[in-house]
């Protein structure tokens, strides 16, 4: 995060590539500045990540540990952070109630004491425009089960939030957020599930919890997404490309493929 005026002279310097990591609306001006110039430009931008819990889970308990882990790591500040929760409607219950419950134990406050588990949101405007996209989910039906409060006290905190009843005409469940604020949305099969996942300008990541994979894989197959997880959810493998599809992103970082878009193969043809 820098002044704009940095940024603009950074691009118009003759550079051999660009390559951006932060917002959809930033890294599209980017690659509008520099296109003229036909140098590389790598975009690695934000998500609307969803997490989809099937009706085979075997541990309700530690499936719901996992998701909000998934939400609320590094506060939620993570392109990779799990932003909307859709679950089957067989555990639907059981799953908000233990997601709730621990969500409510979790100890907000200073990132330097040793019980704190979730900490400040990184500037004034964040705060506010997440408590925008909770007033607007409960103004258009939403119920807040636990949380979405401004914490008063030195610095921008607010209460891990935890929502139901929502739908995808609420901001919540179609804007990032980019905070420690989740949606959970119940499903009654594999296909709504899909649908309402793919249901996004966004293709960074996705999340499926099921005792199986051959039915797990069968959803991940049909996400447009740059990466899937299966019982898993909000990490990164050094090893493995990370990209991102549709307003997530352009072209690829970290494994072997990523190293190549710093590099241009030059061919030489040579007569002894």
């Amino acid at each position: 995060m820098g002044k704009g005026n940095a940024g603009e002279w950074l691009l118009q310097l003759p550079l051999n590539g660009y390559f951006f990591t932060g917002s959809y609306r930033t890294g599209r001006l980017i690659a509008e500045k520099v296109a003229s110039k036909l140098a590389p430009c790598q975009l690695e931008l934000g998500g609307k990540d969803p997490l989809y819990v099937m009706d085979d889970v075997e541990d309700v308990e530690r499936v719901a540990a996992a998701a909000l882990e998934g939400v609320v790591y590094n506060n939620g500040q993570s392109c990779c952070a799990v932003e909307r929760i859709y679950v089957q409607e067989g555990v639907y219950d059981a799953f908000v109630r233990a997601y709730a419950e621990q969500a409510k134990k979790l100890v907000v406050g200073d990132p330097m004491e040793g019980a704190t588990e979730v900490g400040a949101l990184t500037r004034p405007g964040q705060l506010e425009f997440l408590l925008g996209q909770i007033d607007d989910a409960v103004a258009k039906g939403a119920k807040v089960l636990a949380g979405g409060r401004r914490i008063d006290r030195k610095g921008y905190f607010i209460e891990p939030a935890v929502l139901v009843d929502v739908n995808h005409g609420m901001k919540l469940m179609t804007e990032e957020s980019f905070g420690p604020v989740v949606g959970i949305q119940r499903v009654k099969d594999d296909a709504e599930a899909v649908a309402l996942m793919g249901d996004t300008e966004y293709g960074l990541t996705a999340a499926v919890y099921s005792a199986s994979f051959e039915r797990a894989e069968k959803v991940m197959q049909q996400l447009n997404t740059g990466t899937v997880y299966w019982n898993c959810c909000d990490r990164v493998s050094a090893g493995l490309p990370w990209s991102g599809r549709k307003h997530s992103g352009l072209g690829m970082t970290l494994s072997y493929q990523g190293i190549r878009a710093f590099v241009q193969p030059k061919s030489y043809h040579i007569r002894p």
